[in-house]
């Protein structure tokens, strides 16, 4: 596909652009409405047809969650393995559209995996994650960060405090979520490890206040998020953090999303992800 169309896609998914302004920018690249519509068909999130674990599957259970964050009821998305083994925790981190079903998905993938995994809905103060993305997005863009970050904290405390939890904790966010894994990162020294794919970097002077190990996968079409590795780089060099690093070249932007044709690269989600669990079977226990 057109980089140009991609790009646009990435400018309407994160500034936002008006769905009505994109479409028209879209129709001008393309060359025409059909044109315009058979690209937004691989763009678009197909969520069904990617699921890779169901809900059903025998090996996992699976409940709503909630918690409070101060005067807030926060909900969640909660898959395990079934047993009674305590188990290291993850906290599974959404992009800018809500808890969607395929961060659900990759909640149950986690699970699947040997852990306690939380889907947070950082949009239960306006009562969850609307059907509509494009609604998604732009409740997104109303959350209050610092109390946002204090939900997710909130978060880490419930899984660190349940029965089946060995009091290790660690996070992996796409996106938005990239970004706030990051935040975490530097705002909880209790957690273990974080994972960020594709996110917004801390600020320098904050890095020295991470105790968990990082893991960070970038893509390397991603202009807009890269800008920030080499500063970030720098701090986790001087601060002694332990990190990985990885840039995957010739991928777009929410690589590791199968739901979007257009930007999924499997290859590069497949060694990721693999990267990922070893990671956290380091760290988690």
């Amino acid at each position: 596909m057109d980089q140009r169309i991609i790009n646009l896609f990435d400018e309407y998914t994160h500034k936002p652009l008006s769905r009505k302004e994109f479409m028209e920018r879209l129709v001008k690249l393309t060359g025409g409405t059909a044109l315009a519509a058979a690209a937004l068909a691989v763009l678009d999130p197909g969520y069904v047809q990617a699921a890779t674990i169901p809900e059903d599957d025998k090996g996992l259970t699976i409940e709503d969650a909630t918690w409070h964050s101060g005067e807030t009821t926060m909900k969640g998305y909660l898959a395990r393995p079934k047993g009674h083994k305590k188990l290291g925790s993850v906290l599974v981190i959404h992009e800018n559209r809500g808890l969607t079903p395929h961060i659900k998905d990759v909640a149950r993938r986690v699970a699947k995996a040997g852990y306690v995994a939380l889907g947070v809905d950082a949009l239960s103060p306006f009562g969850g994650t609307p059907a509509n993305e494009d609604e998604g997005r732009t409740l997104i863009g109303k959350l209050d960060a610092q109390q946002n970050l204090t939900n997710y904290l909130a978060a880490l405390t419930y899984l660190r405090q349940r029965k089946d939890s060995n009091g290790r904790t660690g996070c992996v966010g796409f996106c938005w979520g990239g970004g706030l894994a990051n935040q975490l990162a530097v705002h909880d020294p209790q957690l273990n490890v974080a994972v960020a794919y594709y996110g917004a970097q801390p600020k320098a002077e904050d890095v020295p206040n991470i105790s968990a190990a990082v893991m960070l996968h970038y893509a390397g079409l991603d202009e807009r998020i890269n800008a920030g590795i080499p500063a970030y780089e720098a701090a986790l060099k001087a601060a002694g953090v332990k990190y990985e690093l990885y840039v995957y070249n010739g991928v777009q932007h929410a690589f590791n999303n199968d739901t979007s044709p257009a930007r999924y690269n499997p290859e590069a989600a497949k060694l990721a992800w693999e990267r990922t669990l070893r990671f956290f079977g380091e760290k988690l226990g």
